[in-house]
Parts: structure tokens; sequence; C-alpha cells
């Protein structure tokens, strides 16, 4: 994964019904009421893992839920069969007795885990997780109490039709890291506390994905790994196409709220993003559509970013978003940032309203990586520069019309070079040179 970085709307009916739909599919047979485990004594201080292990084995074969009794429990390594369901009285705990997972499946279908709390007791290293699922289809998790890991707190490999909700996952590296899944869901949980990452959808090579992450609250992520931009993330999608991300809300955030790279056909739709380190709402590197629309950002260093033509970045609709407060990073020797939006190669952005931007309102283009860029019908406010457009010989064409600039004191519609703006302001004459045409906006 190459980190070095240059630096409409689906309803919500439509996505409870997709969920609905997973929920059902997930949903494990059961022929037999929810039985308590054997023999199972809570806060013993004893490793059960072997107690737990039979009692799973043979619920599984008799298709049987079983129910963990309130208290702690200390296990480890313990492995889910086809069918299992696991739930909890108020209380239950898991408490792990070694690093690695608690629960771990692989090759089994249809589990149910609902009702009770795993706290991996803060063992274990980033490569490891609290709950770790291997080529399964159907899983449910819901209704979870996850703290406390070294590691991840859910670990999804080669997974399909899967489903968690109404979580609570903390104190981890990562909350939830899915790898190559097919027909995830990730709804309604509450997320924070995380060392570097809050949801991770990632493939092992690029291709379609299709993952829903949906109402979280995702807060407090940090990036004690480092980088430039890996770690720190509300939400990160990498290499995985087709994945929605709708109406999360996401704060304090050491990088981004969502940051999509090399992640053809994402969508970041009604978001709400505050306190967010770096770019609020990131598509980068090689990747093909982005929409991105209906958003919220209420503080960043950027607010929307749409880049790396370079790479083969391009296609992108940026609508609607309202993005207001960001702030230049005069830490960074570079890379200060303080930009509304900016967008590079074969993009339409229309109908934003941009507030108190640091640096520009909107960035276009960066040298000659230019290409097709439609700017209209947005409002610019309280910035001290509007609209940024390149003024490479060799970059493509772009349209800036129908704008509304107030308050740029250092010039509503100027050029620039590698984000260095240049030459008159733009705005009063109407501009024609062939590549690009600024007409009919409006600076106060």
């Amino acid at each position: 994964m190459d980190h070095n970085r240059r630096t409409f709307v689906t309803t919500a009916l439509g996505t409870v019904a997709v969920l609905a739909a997973a929920r059902a599919d997930a949903a494990p047979p059961t022929t037999a009421l929810p039985a308590p485990v054997p023999d199972l004594v809570p806060d013993t201080g004893n490793d059960v893992s072997a107690l737990l292990q039979a009692a799973i084995d043979r619920a599984a074969e008799r298709k049987v839920a079983l129910v963990l009794p309130s208290g702690r429990h200390l296990v480890s390594g313990v492995t889910l069969r086809t069918g299992s369901v696991l739930t909890g009285q108020r209380g239950a705990v898991l408490v792990a007795s070694k690093a690695g997972a608690v629960l771990t499946a692989t090759g089994a279908n249809d589990l149910l885990l609902s009702g009770f709390a795993i706290d991996g007791s803060m063992l274990g290293t980033a490569d490891d997780a609290l709950l770790a699922f291997k080529s399964c289809d159907r899983v449910r998790v819901e209704d979870l109490t996850i703290a406390q890991a070294g590691g991840r707190g859910v670990l999804l490999d080669g997974c399909s039709g899967t489903i968690i909700t109404a979580c609570r996952v903390s104190n981890v590296d990562t909350a939830i890291h899915s790898i190559d899944a097919i027909g995830l869901a990730i709804a309604e949980n509450d997320i924070a506390y995380c060392a570097n990452n809050g949801i991770l959808v990632w493939r092992t090579a690029i291709g379609e994905d299709g993952s829903i992450v949906a109402r979280n609250r995702i807060a407090r992520i940090a990036a004690r790994a480092g980088g430039s931009g890996q770690n720190g993330n509300g939400v990160n999608v990498f290499r995985a196409g087709g994945v929605l991300v709708e109406g999360n809300r996401i704060s304090d955030c050491a990088y981004s709220a969502v940051r999509a790279n090399a992640a053809s056909n994402v969508q970041m739709v009604a978001n709400s993003c505050a306190r967010i380190g770096e770019v609020a709402l990131y598509a980068e590197f090689g990747f093909e559509g982005a929409l991105i629309a209906s958003n919220v950002v209420d503080g960043a260093a950027s607010g929307i970013a749409v880049t790396n033509f370079n790479e083969g970045g391009r296609l992108a609709v940026v609508q609607g978003n309202l993005i207001r407060n960001l702030a230049r990073r005069e830490y960074e020797p570079q890379d200060k940032r303080g930009e509304g939006i900016s967008v590079e190669a074969d993009a339409s952005v229309t109908g934003n309203t941009i507030e108190n931007a640091a640096t520009a309102g909107i960035v276009v283009g960066w040298g000659r990586f230019m290409r097709d860029c439609v700017v209209t019908g947005n409002l610019v406010r309280g910035s001290p520069l509007g609209i940024l457009v390149s003024a490479d010989a060799n970059a493509g064409s772009c349209l800036v019309s129908a704008n509304m600039i107030s308050g740029a004191k250092d010039g509503a519609i100027r050029a620039h070079d590698h984000g260095k703006p240049f030459g008159p302001d733009l705005v009063r004459e109407a501009t024609d040179n062939g590549r690009v045409r600024i007409s009919g906006n409006i600076s106060s």
C-alpha cells in the first residue's frame, strides 16, 4: 500500500432495506430453546476455555443457542462451529486469558453472537483480534461490548453475508477490520478510543466489495503507529469497490473521517464530521468514481480532497456539502492545507457551501494534473482565496461559473501554481483561453 501522498444521495430507507435483508440471510437456524452453558461458574479466576468449547460443540450439533451466565469467564482460543449461537445474560463477560482471539471461526456458517462483553485485558499486538472469522458465511454480531485489546476488536477475512450492528468497541488498536468481504454491513455501532483506526474495509487486490458502513458513531481515533494517512482514520476503504459510507457521525480523528485509497465507485453520503486532523473526506490514488454528497464537515485541515490524477485517480461528483472552520497546519513544513474542496480530474463540484477555509475555498488541479473539471453554483465565504485554478500550460480544461464568493480578501478567482496564487483576480471579467472558461461569478 503506497501511502506517499500528494497532498444522489442514497436514502435511509434503501439502506435499511439492504440491512434488513442481510439480517434475514444471516440469522442462523435453531431448533431448541436457548440453554445455559452447563457447569460454567463465573468469577472463579480459572481458565474455562475447554469447558466452553465442549458446550459450543454440543450445542452446534444439537442446534441449540447457548447463554453465558452473568459474571466474568476467563477464556481464549474458543472455536465456533457452523450454527453456533452464543448469547449472554446481562453482565456476562468473556475475559482473554492470553493473547490472540477469544472467539474464532474458520469456514463456519450461520453464526450469531449477541448480548455479552469481551474484555481483551490489553493483551496481544496489532495483528491479533478478539473476534476472528475466516471464510465464514452469514455471520451476525450484535449488541456486544468489545474493549481493551492490544490488537483489533473484530477481524473478518473473506467472510460473506456478515452483519455487525449495535456493538460498542473501544480501547483497541482497530475496531473492525474486514478483508475481502462479500455483502458486509457495519451499522449503528459505537466506536471510540482506537489507537490507529476505526473501521477498515480492505481487499487484498482491487475489486468489487459492496460493503455498507452506515449510521455508526466513531470518535477519538489516534495514529499511534504513525505514517502519512494509513492510520488515524474513522473509516478507511482500501482497494474495495462499490462501498457505501453513509450517515455516520465521525469526530476527533487524527487524519481522516473517511479515507478511500484505490477504491472505485465509493460513496460518502450524509456523514457528519467534526474536528478532523487532516482531510475529512478523502478519495485518493488509483480510483475511478467517487460520489461525495450531502456531508457536513465542521473543523478539519481540509474538507474534501479528490486527488492523485497522476496515479489514475479520476471521476468524481462533489455535491451539496457543507464545509466550515478549516485550519492550516502551520507546524507542517509543506502540506499545511486549509482548503475546502480540492479536485483534479473529471470532476463536478456543484452546490457546495464553504465557510472559513483558512487557505482557499476550492482548489482545481495540481500543476499539469487537471482535466475536465466543472465548478458551478458553489458558495465560498470568509476564505482568503475563493477559487484557485491550475495555470499549467499542460493542464486540461476547466469551467468555473455561477459561483458566489464573499469576503475573499486575496482574490475571488485566481490562477495557481502548485497551490501558490498569482496573477489578477479573474472574477469580474469573462475569461476563455480555450482551456479555462470563467464566467458569471459574483464576488462581494
